[in-house]
């Protein structure tokens, strides 16, 4: 069986990527395909892989922001070579999904999210930009969507990282899918060993985009004089920056081992923004550290409120600051916080999702492929 992968960029090592990551180790001899692809920033495992760019390939640079090549996206993914491949499995954000699979070809598609900026966060993404680039965002918005919405039917079957998103899917591209959450690696993001650690100060890990709603913690620290750490990169950076002050410091991208460290030292991860799934709260967890984070969309499903974190409604500094009052009334059981995160280990992930292509393949006419997907124990 010759199976393909398809990823919309490679440009670091978030959450999306360590989805691809564990693709990448149930599938050895697949080739990836990307947009493009920024080497070495991703797990050695993925970039010696065999990586084909498409011609954006040539117009991206790392200290830029790509995304505002949006509208060349959607023709570049058409230049993928899929053909001779049985299984074209993507790994979905945004055009990853609009691959054509050749005529006989099973096609995957392991969706993150349906297009956020395409569909209903756009205004999240717009909030601290100019009127021209508003104007300009809201004009290509919709032909952009119905392109999106038009190559819904070249994926056979949606497999959904949350039930938030599946709910999307649903609304959005009018199709069923199955739930398999992503993965997080338990057995490296523990507690630590022996005395507990003392913890101090608060911490943010994320992509530093406007939807994150990163600023929302920086207003909150600066106002209240708290430690606030915040380890990622992104369009935002500047913005974030300029707004900091007094105990706010920037961490950039941290090594794994130093990343494990931050969530073993901190009191507790900040997450403002509304995500698809988030894979953040759920390594903090495992680690043994609470989350306080805006109760919608994956948060939901990863973040028991009063238990392992803390969430609330109002999404904004006022509501982020009443919750993090609210979080130093409460008693927090670090082994609470590790079951809950064994919930999303890669195990179960890999269980799940071998299943889930298993009956994909059956439903689609392909038991021949269906008996070649490896076994559980790989």
């Amino acid at each position: 069986m010759k199976v393909a992968l398809v990823h919309d960029w490679l440009t670091g090592n978030r959450g999306g990527e360590k989805v691809l990551l564990e693709l990448v180790r149930l599938f050895p001899a697949a080739p990836i395909f990307t947009l493009f692809h920024f080497p070495g920033a991703l797990p050695e495992e993925i970039e010696r892989r065999d990586i084909r760019t498409s011609p954006l390939q040539r117009l991206v640079s790392k200290g830029r922001d790509y995304r505002k090549l949006l509208p060349l996206f959607l023709p570049a993914a058409e230049t993928w070579d899929l053909a001779g491949f049985d299984l074209v499995l993507s790994s979905s954000h945004c055009v990853a999904k609009n691959a054509r699979k050749g005529p006989v070809a099973i096609h995957v598609c392991y969706c993150h999210t349906p297009v956020r900026y395409l569909h209903d966060q756009l205004d999240e993404y717009l909030r601290e930009k100019g009127p021209l680039t508003r104007f300009a965002a809201r004009a290509v918005r919709a032909p952009l969507r119905a392109w999106d919405v038009s190559t819904v039917p070249r994926v056979d079957a949606f497999l959904a990282n949350s039930e938030n998103v599946r709910e999307r899917i649903a609304r959005l591209y009018g199709r069923p899918s199955t739930v398999v959450a992503p993965p997080a690696d338990t057995d490296f993001y523990t507690p630590s060993e022996g005395a507990e650690r003392v913890r101090s100060g608060l911490l943010v890990v994320s992509a530093l985009a406007p939807y994150k709603r990163i600023d929302d913690a920086v207003r909150v620290a600066n106002a209240a004089d708290l430690p606030l750490t915040i380890a990622g990169f992104g369009p935002e950076e500047g913005r974030l920056r300029s707004l900091a002050r007094g105990k706010v410091r920037f961490a950039g991208t941290p090594r794994d081992e130093e990343l494990r460290e931050l969530y073993r030292t901190a009191e507790a991860v900040l997450m403002p923004g509304e995500e698809d799934f988030g894979i953040v709260p759920v390594e903090a967890q495992a680690c043994g550290t609470p989350v306080i984070a805006l109760g919608r969309g994956g948060a939901r499903e990863t973040v028991v409120d009063g238990v392992t974190g803390v969430l609330y409604d109002q999404a904004g500094p006022e509501g982020l600051r009443a919750a993090i009052d609210r979080f130093r009334t409460v008693r927090f059981n670090s082994a609470a916080l590790r079951e809950n995160a064994l919930r999303f280990s890669r195990d179960r992930f890999r269980s799940n999702l071998l299943k889930s292509l298993r009956s994909a393949l059956v439903e689609g006419g392909r038991r021949d492929l269906a008996d070649a997907i490896p076994s559980d124990e790989g």
